[in-house]
C-alpha cells in the first residue's frame, strides 16, 4: 500500500493518555493514515484529546482526521495501537501491575472483537514483552500480526548516545538493544558498526565505555520519568514510524518484540516489518556472552509470564 492508498487507512489508538496522544500527534505530523481513532473508557479525556489533536490538523498540511471512537470500531482498523495500561503505584509489585494491565488489555481486545483478519495489533503499553505474549492469545490473530514496540526506542537511544560520544551522525550508526524491554535487555555489541565498519575497529575500549553506554541507555527512560513523570515523545515517534513501515509495506528492519519460536515467548530481535506485520525475523549470530545474556533475559520473562498465567487461571 503506497501514497494515496495509505491515506484511506485507519489507525486506532487505544488509550488517550500522554503516550496515546503523543502517538496520535506524531501520526498527524507525518501523515500516513486518513483517520486516527482515539479510544478510551474515560470519555471526557478521550473527547478533549480528540478535539485538541483535531486542532493540529487544521493548518492545511495534513489530510488526517482525528476523532473519538468506541472499542468496536478499533477492531475494524488497519492498525490497533495499544497504549492503555495502568502506571505502577508506589510499593506495588511488578506482578500486581502486570495483573492490572492484563485485565485492561483483555477487556480492550474483547471489546474490539470481531477484529478484522488483516489488522495489525501493535503493543506499546508496558511490560511490553509480557503484554505482547498475552495479546497474541487474547486476540486470536496470527502471531506475525501482533507485536510490540520492544527495544526499538532503546536502540534509538543507544544510537543517539553513540553518536554523541563518537561525533558521527546517528543515521550512520548500526546498533541494537535486544531481549526484554527492561532490566535484562542487552546491547549486541558484536554487531555494532559505524558506516558499516565494526565499532571495535573504529574505537578502542578507552574511547567507548560499553558498560557505561549500555547502562545509560537502559536508565534513560527512568531518568526522564523521574523529572517529568513519563516519557511520551520518543515512543510517539517510534510507534508512528512502525505504523508507517506497516502501511507503506516498507520492509524496514527494526528491533521489535515478537514471537520467538525457539524461546516460546516474545522479546526483541531484529525483524522485517511490512503490511502483514512481522514479515520475518532476522537471525542474529550473537557471541557467547550475548547469547547467554539473551537466554537470561528470556528466562526472566518466562518467570513473569508463568506467574501471570497462574493468576489468569
Amino acid at each position: 500500500m503506497h501514497g494515496k492508498a495509505a491515506l484511506t487507512s485507519k489507525i486506532a489508538v487505544v488509550g488517550a493518555g500522554e503516550v496515546g496522544s503523543a502517538i496520535a500527534y506524531s501520526l498527524i505530523l507525518n501523515p500516513i493514515a486518513g483517520d486516527i481513532l482515539l479510544i478510551d473508557p474515560k470519555t471526557e479525556v478521550r473527547d478533549a484529546q480528540a478535539q485538541d489533536l483535531s486542532d493540529a490538523t487544521y493548518h492545511g498540511n495534513t489530510s488526517t482526521r482525528v476523532r473519538a471512537a468506541e472499542h468496536k470500531e478499533a477492531g475494524q482498523c488497519d492498525i490497533i495501537v495499544m497504549t492503555a495500561g495502568a502506571a505502577q503505584k508506589k510499593g506495588e509489585s511488578r506482578t500486581d501491575l502486570i495483573g492490572r494491565n492484563l485485565k485492561i488489555l483483555s477487556k480492550a481486545i474483547e471489546d474490539a472483537k470481531p477484529i478484522h483478519e488483516d489488522a495489525i495489533l501493535l503493543l506499546v503499553a508496558n511490560p511490553v514483552d509480557v503484554l505482547t505474549y498475552f495479546a497474541q492469545k487474547f486476540s486470536g490473530l496470527p502471531k506475525a500480526q501482533v507485536f510490540g514496540s520492544g527495544t526499538f526506542l532503546d536502540s534509538a537511544r543507544l544510537r543517539g548516545i553513540l553518536a554523541q560520544r563518537s561525533g558521527v551522525a546517528a543515521s550512520s550508526i548500526d546498533a541494537y538493544v535486544l531481549g526484554e524491554h527492561g532490566d535484562s535487555q542487552l546491547v549486541a555489541w558484536s554487531h555494532a558498526s559505524i558506516g558499516g565498519v565494526p565499532l571495535d575497529q573504529v574505537f578502542t575500549e578507552k574511547e567507548i565505555d560499553k558498560k557505561a553506554i549500555a547502562d545509560e541507555t537502559k536508565q534513560k527512560a527512568a531518568a526522564i520519568s523521574e523529572s517529568k513523570g513519563a516519557t511520551s515523545y520518543g515512543i510517539g515517534g517510534v510507534a508512528a514510524s512502525i505504523c508507517k513501515s506497516i502501511l507503506f509495506d516498507q520492509r524496514n528492519i527494526r528491533p521489535v518484540s515478537h514471537w520467538q519460536e525457539d524461546l516460546g515467548l516474545c522479546l526483541s530481535m531484529p525483524a522485517v516489518i511490512g503490511r502483514e506485520g512481522i514479515v520475518r525475523s532476522i537471525p542474529v549470530n550473537l557471541n557467547d556472552e550475548e547469547r547467554k545474556n539473551l537466554e537470561g533475559s528470556a528466562n526472566n520473562l518466562k518467570e513473569v509470564i508463568q506467574e501471570a498465567e497462574k493468576d489468569q487461571q
